[in-house]
């Protein structure tokens, strides 16, 4: 098993970090340096295919341009601050992307598939309730770089099967943030998870989650073919407005007619609508009937979250006699759905709970109301070297 080296120096002014740069860049890249374009596919395969951050190892490239690329390159990833590994195998990785903040990655290895959970921002600009992320506040969006890098950090770490696969087989966009509200580098990021001559996913192993943006998932209709899931957690406006504020912009019609509008199209795509089950909030059968009426013409299948509980938090997990009910219902209807395994919360790394660590600008913590008395705060990583 590799241990990723660490090559999160802080930026040389002026250096471009070619670790974030998809083929497309690349390619114009060396043709401004008057080198023929075919250099960018040997650089992405070094880069992401081998896991070398080092020039000088990278033997088909003249030495004469390696000179070059030095004086005007490199290649960074985020620094790897702490890696925990739980008891069912899931693996998180604490990384800090600059002086102060630390974002959380997590791989959930299952049989067939490994998944590795990726993050967009530093925090996240929305304020779902229910959400350890979003009670961290927001700092900034994340570089491509700091992106591809968890990809490429936990590729590294985790090294490849007997016969010379992949771990990862998949990528989620569901870490720390919106991929929405960090479109061009969420999508630049994609492209290379999906570039033959990087990690070549397929486009159905690679799934961006968003709580709704509207008008940014419109226009990812026309630049991507992703997978897609849509946080959901209530049938009506009413009770995703508590749960999911971003609702009360683009209400549940909206966003349910910009999902129809991704999939024209794409025969045999469905959506993946997740749902977090809250005790008493959002559990109810009649609350699976209404999903059920919901949902009806829309091609989907539905995750059902047991959840995550983190501290301070005013929610508590449904039973799982509530879950089951729930799904026998959407079941009974038609619905694929699937009651998520909880994984990693020895580790904190379970669905909702990471946190990382964030210089709050939006000043959400300040205007936070203070917590249950007896509920103690949420830990805060010391994200420094360990």
């Amino acid at each position: 098993m590799n241990t990723p080296v660490n090559v999160a120096a802080a930026q040389k002014p002026g250096k471009v970090n070619l670790l974030g740069m998809d083929r497309q860049s690349l390619e114009a890249f060396f043709v401004e340096l008057g080198e023929k374009p075919f250099r960018a596919t040997q650089i992405l395969q070094w880069i992401h295919q081998r896991g070398v951050a080092n020039l000088d190892e990278m033997t088909n490239i003249s030495k004469e341009l390696r000179t070059r690329l030095a004086e005007t390159t490199e290649i960074r990833c985020p620094e790897v601050v702490l890696e925990q590994a739980s008891d069912d195998g899931t693996r998180k990785w604490l990384l800090r992307v600059d002086t102060g903040n630390c974002i959380e990655a997590v791989f959930i290895p299952e049989p067939g598939r490994g998944t590795l959970c990726v993050s967009s921002q530093v925090g996240c600009a929305l304020d779902c309730s229910f959400c350890s992320t979003a009670q961290q506040g927001f700092n900034r969006n994340l570089s491509v770089a700091e992106i591809i890098g968890q990809v490429w950090v936990a590729n590294r770490a985790l090294g490849k099967t007997p016969d010379g696969d992949r771990i990862i087989t998949n990528v989620v966009m569901m870490g720390m943030g919106e991929p929405l509200l960090n479109f061009d580098n969420v999508v630049q990021a994609m492209n290379l998870m999906t570039e033959d001559f990087a990690y070549g996913l397929s486009k159905r192993r690679v799934t961006l989650s968003t709580a709704g943006v509207v008008p940014a998932l419109d226009r990812l209709r026309e630049v991507s073919d992703v997978s897609l899931a849509v946080s959901l957690h209530a049938p009506n406006d009413a009770l995703r407005n508590e749960l999911v504020p971003i609702n009360k912009k683009y209400p549940i019609q909206e966003l349910l007619a910009s999902c129809k509008r991704y999939l024209e199209g794409k025969p045999h795509r469905r959506i993946t609508f997740e749902y977090v089950m809250l005790n008493g909030v959002n559990d109810s059968p009649q609350l699976a009937r209404e999903l059920v009426r919901l949902l009806a013409d829309v091609p989907s299948k539905i995750n059902l979250i047991p959840f995550n509980p983190f501290p301070s938090t005013r929610y508590t997990r449904s039973s799982d006699a509530a879950i089951d009910a729930f799904r026998d219902i959407l079941v009974k209807a038609g619905f694929t759905t699937i009651t998520r395994r909880t994984r990693g919360d020895d580790i904190d790394a379970a669905c909702g709970q990471l946190a990382g660590k964030v210089l709050d600008r939006s000043k959400r913590t300040a205007r936070r109301i203070i917590p249950i008395a007896g509920v103690a705060a949420a830990p805060a990583h010391p994200c420094t070297s360990q």
